[in-house]
């Protein structure tokens, strides 16, 4: 099917973000499988710092978090918040944060097993502020999703998506194995989708810094970042050897390359 388009006021930024999620097999993730390691990966660079560096939250504040996976985000922000409710589709990651929180004294945490692209008003009523960090890249009904999240938040919304450079060296890889490599949605849909709604947002790049460090090249394979059930067991072993080929030890002891680091964007605005 061939588009065309005389005005880019005609560009339905949506319907792009969903077509180009769809090409996207490898987008699902089982994260109760995930749980267990989840909060080391997380850990990995100091993204969760810079994240948290950012959000205005007070005391008076009720926060939602979409997407909270195991609480790296959540349980710091509820120590500085009047209460968190915290959602996400995976039972596993929800029983780590509450464990989490327990050794930790918090107690303002309510937690929602279920899909955040799902939430409404209804479900949850107003907060004063909501944070999806990392976990809507993968949403196919972007726009109604971000109305929803709107339509909650009393103050402020904050976002995190991909940037441009989080996947260099995977998309090295598959050029390495002449396999295709279908990326996400670039995080520029998603401005032109919140400008369409009437939403705008201030938008930055976290600066994530450091490289990511491994112990050892298992390691670095089991990070998380490689979707392994999608290779073959000769892909996988292409995939050792390309690791064994770029990542070196650092000053730290640790194995790193210059282009394996985390890149994300935080949207952000006042409602």
């Amino acid at each position: 099917m061939t588009f065309q388009i005389n005005d880019p006021e005609d560009i339905d930024w949506a319907y792009f973000w969903t077509r180009k999620l769809e090409a996207k097999k490898d987008r699902a993730k089982d994260w109760n499988k995930a749980a267990p390691n989840f909060g080391k990966s997380a850990k990995r660079d100091d993204y969760h710092i810079k994240l948290i560096e950012k959000i205005d939250v007070s005391k008076d504040d009720s926060l939602l978090d979409l997407g909270c996976g195991e609480g790296t985000i959540t349980i710091p922000l509820a120590k500085r918040a009047k209460n968190v409710t915290g959602v996400d589709s995976s039972y596993k990651m929800l029983e780590i944060l509450n464990e989490k929180a327990q050794k930790e004294n918090v107690d303002n945490i309510k937690t929602i097993e279920k899909d955040l692209s799902q939430i409404t008003l209804e479900d949850v009523g107003k907060h004063d502020i909501i944070v999806a960090s990392r976990s809507l890249n993968g949403v196919l009904n972007i726009k109604e999703t971000i109305a929803n999240i709107n339509e909650i938040a009393n103050k402020y919304v904050y976002i995190t998506l991909f940037g441009p450079n989080n996947w260099k060296i995977e998309r090295e890889f598959y050029e390495s194995i002449q396999k295709d490599y279908n990326e996400f949605p670039s995080h520029r849909y998603f401005f032109n989708i919140l400008i369409d709604m009437g939403i705008h947002p201030n938008v930055e790049n976290l600066n994530i810094g450091h490289e990511r460090e491994y112990e050892s090249i298992d390691e670095a394979i089991e990070s998380g970042k490689w979707r392994l059930d999608f290779l073959n067991d000769d892909e996988k072993k292409s995939l050792y050897k390309y690791l064994e080929d770029i990542l070196e030890e650092n000053e730290n002891g640790k194995l790193s390359n210059p282009n394996d680091k985390a890149d994300w964007v935080l949207y952000w605005w006042k409602k």
